[in-house]
């Protein structure tokens, strides 16, 4: 089903060691409107919507994935080099003491991931302004984040990701509206 070519979706840079920025990347990592929330909820809401909108639901929440081993990778490239001293002044101390070095999902907070982060009413309007609503609110946290960082390599990775926000956005408003179009159609059996 799968054919994996070791490249991220798009090359991520960072220009130095920034145990603080990485903590501030967990919140696209494992919080609420986080990358794998965002993934799993797609992948989810495809159970329960019209068939029009399904392949758009599958390829957007593989993305997210994508998106996910692109924060993971920035995580980890700015604290591959941190000395324990360094995560702690960050406010990883915790995170160092039951992950070492490895990726967990948590936000920025260190509150684990959650299934409660993950919405699925059943009904496909809701669902796709749900869906909308949660790229926009990922795409606000990326500009948040680019604000936090002086890196341009790293500002440039976050860039990529807060402009698929916004695609992925327009994406679900042009489902919303497709899905409004065939409810008003009238139907004759």
């Amino acid at each position: 089903m799968w054919i994996y070519e070791k490249k991220l979706q798009y090359p991520v840079r960072v220009s130095k060691c920034d145990p603080h920025m990485a903590k501030l990347l967990l919140e696209q990592y494992g919080g609420a409107d986080g990358e794998l929330a965002a993934a799993l909820r797609y992948l989810n809401q495809r159970y329960s919507i019209p068939d029009k909108v399904i392949g758009l639901l599958t390829d957007i929440g593989t993305e997210e994935f994508a998106h996910l081993e692109m924060i993971a990778t920035m995580v980890y490239k700015l604290t591959k080099d941190a000395t324990v001293d360094q995560l702690k002044a960050a406010g990883l101390g915790d995170h160092y003491v039951s992950h070492d070095r490895a990726l967990f999902y948590q936000n920025a907070s260190g509150v684990p991931w959650t299934a409660a982060y993950i919405q699925a009413k059943g009904d496909p309007i809701a669902d796709l302004y749900e869906d909308i609503a949660a790229e926009e609110k990922a795409r606000a946290t990326y500009q948040w984040l680019i604000d936090m960082t002086d890196d341009v390599d790293l500002q440039d990775g976050l860039k990529f990701l807060r402009e698929r926000e916004v695609v992925h956005s327009m994406r679900f408003r042009e489902a919303v509206e497709m899905l409004k179009e065939d409810r008003e159609t009238k139907k004759v059996f």
